[in-house]
């Protein structure tokens, strides 16, 4: 039988992997994002919390390798979309898609055959990088700087040609990310929306309506590339696999952002093959057919399940099958039919 752990057991287990710096933080504000490693063992990402009057701990595991692009299963214009020199490149995606791995990939691939400078700034530090070819300098909210605004204000002094947005939440950070990016250096940066068209949407609407024309023209201006990813299980239980949505800018894309006509970005990427992009669907038809995902799991992430189906050449499901549940409960005899997911 497992022994159950006592608040005062959770208690020394969480101060063990903290410095003191991190302690006192967490009796200050009641939680805490960290990241710790064990010497040969592995890296590891924490979040203290107290519920109840006790302290919690969730801790996951970090490899301690940078995987590839071919490992991770990405795209080849992923790769081409970290030789950019300059602009803003974003990783999006729901918590726990693999966002930072990602970037960990594109960091690294630069480290190895690019010389320059690279800053990152992150929430806590995830993935460590070496010197390689570029020196890297690698920067934890809480422990080397106050915030992302902070870092970011002073990145520019510091001679940077790549800097890591560890995650952009705020009004001063996505100011601050896309003048980075305007300055002549690469950028990026994750957030957490589920499509190209919502991150762009994020992006303006986190402004106020009189600044929204000029950061509209400004992200036309810098944007390179949205790539948007989830995680798929295997068929079989085999682990776990990535689809991604990727935008690549285009002259005509662009446009669209300057001339606020965002709900046809979606078209313009499924025409768009030859420039490296997809749509999810895409990208669930090539794990579907390669027999790598079931159909349901594929529904299951689609936002469109119809257009999907219709790739796959079955029928679309009836309205009520793909309604959310909240705009079911709202149809006349919604308490008498369950509409089916």
């Amino acid at each position: 039988m497992d022994a159950v752990l006592t608040p005062k057991d959770t208690l020394s287990i969480a101060y063990s992997v903290l410095t003191e710096n991190q302690k006192k933080r967490f009796e200050t504000e009641n939680e805490l994002d960290f990241s710790f490693g064990i010497q040969n063992l592995a890296r590891f990402r924490g979040n203290c919390f107290k519920q109840r009057g006790c302290v919690s701990l969730v801790i996951r595991q970090i490899p301690f390798n940078v995987r590839t692009f071919e490992e991770l299963g990405l795209p080849a214009v992923v790769a081409k979309l970290a030789e950019k020199p300059r602009g803003l490149v974003l990783v999006t995606g729901p918590t726990g898609s693999g966002k930072s791995t990602t970037l960990a990939a594109m960091i690294d691939k630069i480290n190895k055959e690019l010389k320059g400078h690279i800053i990152t700034v992150e929430d806590p530090i995830e993935f460590i990088h070496r010197h390689q070819s570029c020196i890297v300098n690698q920067r934890e909210i809480g422990t080397d700087t106050l915030s992302f605004a902070a870092a970011l204000k002073y990145a520019l002094r510091q001679d940077p040609d790549v800097v890591l947005i560890g995650e952009m939440r705020d009004l001063e950070t996505i100011g601050a990310a896309l003048t980075i990016a305007e300055t002549g250096h690469l950028a990026f940066a994750t957030l957490h929306t589920n499509s190209a068209m919502e991150s762009i949407n994020r992006i303006i609407d986190v402004f106020p309506s009189h600044q929204q024309a000029q950061v509209r023209a400004q992200l036309s201006f810098v944007l390179e590339g949205i790539i948007t990813q989830t995680l798929l299980q295997k068929i079989k239980g085999r682990g776990r696999v990535m689809a991604a949505e990727i935008l690549v800018m285009t002259p005509a894309i662009r446009a669209l952002i300057r001339d606020e006509k965002i709900e046809q970005i979606p078209s313009m990427m499924q025409a768009g093959k030859k420039h490296g992009m997809q749509t999810l669907n895409d990208a669930l038809y090539q794990l579907y057919v390669g027999r790598e995902v079931t159909k349901d799991e594929c529904l299951r992430v689609t936002s469109t399940p119809n257009e999907f189906l219709r790739m796959i050449g079955e029928q679309p499901l009836d309205e009520k099958e793909v309604m959310s549940p909240t705009a079911a409960a709202q149809q006349p005899g919604a308490g008498k039919v369950a509409a089916r997911r």
